[in-house]
C-alpha cells in the first residue's frame, strides 16, 4: 500500500490501473491528433460501384481472373482522375470501387463495366443484310455509325498492340475530337501492312476503309488517305479513331483503349452515389445529437448519481475519445451507420457504470461495507460478470453484422465492437481510477451522500416499501406479451413490409429540386415517361425519392428530366442501384444473421447460466423482433440494410437486460439454496435490478431521442427503430423472460404467495 499526502490510501493494483488509463489515454489524444479519419462514400460524397466478374466463353471468373481484372479498372480509375480512390476484392469474384467526390455515377459505370475490347478490320465490302457471328473465314458483318453494313475481314491487331491513346483536337482540320493512338512492336508493322492492303482500293470504295471497333461496335471507320501508296501503308505508328466525338466521348474512349481489356466480362451488382452536401448534413446533425444527447445523459447521471456521476460523465468523454482512436488504429472506414452506431455507443457506455453504481449502492446500504471506498470496490467485483455477459452477448450480434452482412452496415458492426469494447475499458479502468481518487477525499469522506452511492436512490427506496409482487402471476405477462406480438405482426399481414431497394433489388433516386413537387404529379409524369411502376415518396427533407425496377443509365436520364421539367431543375443527392442477385443474396443473408444470432445468444446463455435462461431470453429476443418488425409494418417505414443494423442492436439491447436480470437470480440462488421458490427468486431479482434497467435505459433514451429529432431523414428510422426495441425489451427482460424461465424451471411452483407480507427466508433476497 501506498499513502497520498493527503492521507488517502491507494493500493498498487490502483496505482497500475491508473497508469494504465493515463496512457491508453495519451495514445488516444496522440492518435486524434495526428491521423485523420477515413470516411465512407454516404458521408463524403462520392460514387460506390460493386462490380461482380462473369464467365466468359475463354475464361473463368475466378479469383486469379478477378484481381487482373482489378488491375485493369485500377489504371481505368486513375485515368478518371478522381483523387484517393479505393478498389478492393471481395470475395473471388466482386470488386468494391470507391470514388470520392465523383457524382457521375454513370460515366463512371459506363468506363468501368465495358469489356473494352478493341480491334482493327480490313472492311471488304457492303454487305446486303446482318448475320450473326463471324463466318467461317473469319468475315462478320457489323453496322457502322452511319447505319451501314459493312463486310469486315479479321482482326489486323487488337487494343494489346496500342502503346497509348490520347484525346484530341486540332482546329485546322475542324471542330471535333478524335483519338489518336501509339502503336508499339508488331503493331506498327500490322498497320502498314493493312492500311497498305486498303490504299489499293479506289477513294470511295469501302475497300479502302479501316473498321475500328471497340466491343463489337464500330465506333470509326474511316479511308486511308489518298496520299498513302498502295503495299506501302502508314507508317511511324500512329492512327487516328475520329467519329465525330465530343471530349468526354474521346477521353473515354482514350482512357479504356490505355487501361486495356478486361480479362472477363464485369456486371454491375451495386451502385451507389451520394451528393457531398447530403454527408455534410449527415455529419452535422449527427455530431448535434450526440453532443445534446451526451450533455442529457451526463445530467442525468450527475444528477442520479452527484460526484460519481460527474466521475462517469468525464469516463464517457475519454471513452468517445478511446472508441475514436481505435477506429483511426484500426482504419476503419466510418459510414451513416457506423456514425448512428458511434453516438449510439455513447449511451451503451452508460450502462456499465450504472450496473457498478447500483451494486456500490446497495453494499454500501447493507453495511456488508463499511466505507465508501469498499463499497465502490465491492460493486466493481460483483457487476463485473453481468458486464461482462452483457457487452460478449452484444459482440456477437456485432460480429455476426461483420460476417453476414455487407458495405455500410458492415462498417456498423465494425463501430458497434470498437464501441463495445472501449465501454467496458472505459468504465472498468477509467472510470474505476476517477472514482476512486475521489472517495479517497477527506472532504468526501467525511460528507458520503456527495458521492451518489451512500443513499440507495429513490427508485430502490419506493420498490423497498412497497415490495411488489410482479411475479404473482407469470402467465398473465406472458398472455400480454403474446397479445402484443399477435396485434404487432398483424400488420405484416395487413400492410406487408416495405423491403428497400438492399432487399428486393432495384434503384433509389433522390432528388432535390428548385420548386416543390408534388408526388402525386410527379407518379403521373413517370407513368406518362413509361415507367408506371415507379414509387415516389417525398423525404422528409423535402426531396423527391423515386423508386423503381432496375434502370439503365438512359432510362435513369429520363426520369431525372421528368422530374426536372416539374420542379424547375432535379439535382441527383443520392443515387443507389442494386442488381436482383445481390438483393437476394442480402435478404438471405439477414435472414441467417438473424437465425444465427437467436441461436448464439441461446447457446451463450446456456453456457454461462441454464438452460431455461437461454430458452427464455431466445424467446423474449424472438418477441422483441416480431413487435419491432411488426410496428414498422405498421407504420409503412422501409426495411434495409439500416434497419437490420438497429435489429441486430435491439437484440442486443434485449439481452443485455435479461442477462443482468438472470445473473441477479444466478447470485441470489447461490446465496439461498436449492429450497427458495423459482417464482420468488426471480421476482427479488427484478426489483433489486430494476433501478439500473430504468437508470441505463434513460440514458440511451437521451441520446436517441436526439438522433430521432435532429439526426436528419437519414438516422431518424434508424433511431426510431431502437428507440421502440429498447421499451420493448426493457418490458420483455422482465416481464417476459423472466416468467418463461419460471415456467420452464422443473419442479418450480409458479403460483407461490408472493404478497408483500411474507418475508423472504434469507436477507440477500429482501428488496432492502
Amino acid at each position: 500500500m501506498t499513502t497520498t499526502g493527503n492521507g488517502s490510501r491507494l493500493t498498487r493494483a490502483g496505482r497500475a490501473r491508473a497508469m494504465v488509463a493515463l496512457a491508453i489515454v495519451a495514445v488516444s489524444v496522440y492518435l486524434t491528433v495526428t491521423t485523420p479519419i477515413r470516411l465512407g462514400i454516404d458521408l463524403r460524397g462520392g460514387t460506390q460501384i460493386v462490380l461482380e466478374t462473369r464467365d466468359s466463353p475463354t475464361a473463368k471468373a475466378d479469383a486469379a481472373a478477378t484481381d487482373r481484372t482489378l488491375e485493369v479498372l485500377r489504371r481505368r480509375v486513375d485515368a478518371l482522375g478522381v483523387a484517393e480512390p479505393s478498389l478492393t476484392r471481395s470475395g473471388d469474384n466482386r470488386i468494391i470501387v470507391e470514388l470520392p467526390g465523383l457524382q457521375n455515377a454513370r460515366q463512371a459505370a459506363d468506363v468501368l463495366g465495358r469489356t473494352a475490347q478493341l480491334t482493327f478490320h480490313p472492311v471488304l465490302g457492303i454487305a446486303e443484310r446482318p448475320y450473326p457471328g463471324p463466318s467461317n473465314g473469319g468475315e462478320r458483318v457489323l453496322t457502322d455509325v452511319s447505319g451501314e453494313l459493312l463486310r469486315l475481314g479479321p482482326p489486323a491487331l487488337t487494343g494489346g498492340e496500342v502503346a497509348n491513346a490520347d484525346a484530341r483536337t486540332n482546329p485546322q482540320a475542324g471542330p471535333g475530337w478524335f483519338v489518336a493512338l501509339d502503336l508499339r512492336g508488331s503493331g506498327e508493322q500490322a498497320w502498314a501492312r493493312v492500311t497498305g492492303a486498303a490504299a489499293c482500293a479506289a477513294p470511295g470504295d469501302p475497300a479502302r476503309r479501316i473498321a475500328i471497333v471497340l466491343d463489337d461496335k464500330v465506333v470509326s471507320s474511316p479511308q486511308v488517305d489518298p496520299s498513302i501508296a498502295c503495299r506501302t501503308g502508314m507508317l511511324g505508328g500512329s492512327a487516328q479513331i475520329t467519329g465525330g466525338f465530343g471530349h468526354e466521348e474521346a477521353r473515354d474512349l482514350a482512357l479504356l483503349i490505355t487501361g486495356g481489356a478486361l480479362p472477363v466480362p464485369v456486371e454491375t451488382v451495386e451502385q451507389r452515389s451520394v451528393g457531398p452536401s447530403l454527408g455534410a448534413h449527415a455529419i452535422a446533425a449527427s455530431a448535434q445529437a450526440a453532443i445534446i444527447g451526451t450533455a442529457l445523459t451526463c445530467a442525468f447521471i450527475v444528477a442520479v448519481y452527484r460526484l460519481l456521476g460527474g466521475m462517469a460523465a468525464l469516463a464517457l468523454a475519454c471513452y468517445g475519445l478511446i472508441s475514436y482512436a481505435a477506429m483511426l488504429a484500426l482504419g476503419a472506414t466510418l459510414t451513416l451507420p457506423g456514425l448512428a452506431g458511434f453516438v449510439l455507443a455513447i449511451g451503451m457506455a452508460v450502462d456499465a457504470n450504472v450496473l457498478v453504481f447500483e451494486r456500490a449502492r446497495e453494499e454500501y446500504a447493507s453495511r456488508h461495507s463499511k466505507s465508501l471506498r469498499t463499497a465502490l470496490t465491492s460493486g466493481f467485483r460483483k457487476a463485473f460478470s453481468a458486464i461482462a455477459d452483457s457487452n460478449i452477448t452484444t459482440l456477437l450480434a456485432a460480429g455476426l453484422l461483420f460476417f453476414f452482412a455487407s458495405g455500410s452496415v458492415r462498417g456498423f458492426g465494425v463501430t458497434l465492437s470498437i464501441g463495445v469494447l472501449a465501454s467496458m475499458l472505459s468504465a472498468l479502468v477509467v472510470t474505476r481510477v476517477l472514482a476512486d481518487y475521489a472517495v479517497g477525499r477527506h472532504v468526501i469522506r467525511v460528507r458520503p451522500r456527495l458521492t451518489g452511492i451512500a443513499d440507495t436512490g429513490r427508485v430502490h427506496r419506493w420498490l423497498t416499501r412497497r415490495n411488489p409482487a410482479l411475479m404473482r402471476h407469470p402467465r398473465r405477462w406472458l398472455a400480454a406479451s403474446a397479445v402484443a406480438v399477435v396485434l404487432a405482426t398483424s400488420g405484416i399481414a395487413v400492410r406487408g413490409l416495405d423491403f428497400g431497394v438492399e432487399f428486393t433489388g432495384g434503384r433509389l433516386i433522390e432528388y432535390a429540386t428548385s420548386a416543390p413537387v408534388d408526388p402525386d404529379r410527379a407518379r403521373t409524369a413517370l407513368a406518362d415517361a413509361g415507367f408506371p411502376r415507379a414509387v415516389v415518396q417525398s423525404s422528409g427533407d423535402g426531396n423527391l425519392t423515386v423508386r423503381t425496377d432496375r434502370l439503365s443509365n438512359a432510362q435513369e436520364a429520363q426520369i431525372t428530366s421528368a422530374i426536372g421539367r416539374l420542379g424547375g431543375s432535379a439535382e441527383t443527392v443520392r443515387d443507389e442501384l442494386i442488381g436482383p442477385s445481390l438483393g437476394d443474396e442480402l435478404r438471405r443473408a439477414a435472414l441467417i444473421a438473424l437465425g444465427v444470432a437467436l441461436a448464439a445468444q441461446m447457446v451463450y446463455l446456456a453456457i454461462r447460466f441454464r438452460w431455461t435462461f437461454g430458452v427464455a431470453a431466445v424467446i423474449a429476443m424472438a418477441h422483441d423482433v416480431l413487435i419491432l418488425v411488426g410496428t414498422f409494418a405498421w407504420l409503412g417505414k422501409p426495411v434495409d440494410g439500416v434497419f437490420l443494423a438497429a435489429l441486430l442492436t435491439v437484440i442486443g439491447y434485449s439481452v443485455n437486460d435479461s442477462v443482468v436480470v438472470f445473473d441477479r437470480v444466478r447470485e441470489l440462488l447461490r446465496a439461498g439454496g436449492p429450497t427458495i421458490a423459482f417464482a420468488r427468486v426471480a421476482n427479488t431479482a427484478i426489483l433489486q435490478t430494476l433501478p439500473r434497467t430504468v437508470n441505463t435505459g434513460m440514458g440511451a433514451v437521451f441520446i436517441l431521442a436526439a438522433l430521432t429529432v435532429l439526426g436528419g431523414e437519414s438516422l431518424t428510422d434508424f433511431a426510431l427503430a431502437l428507440l421502440i426495441g429498447i421499451v420493448v425489451g426493457t418490458y420483455s427482460s422482465m416481464f417476459t423472460a423472466a416468467p418463461l424461465a419460471i415456467e420452464l424451471e422443473p419442479g418450480d411452483t409458479s403460483g407461490d404467495d408472493l404478497s408483500p407480507r411474507v418475508q423472504a427466508p434469507h436477507r440477500s433476497l429482501s428488496t432492502g
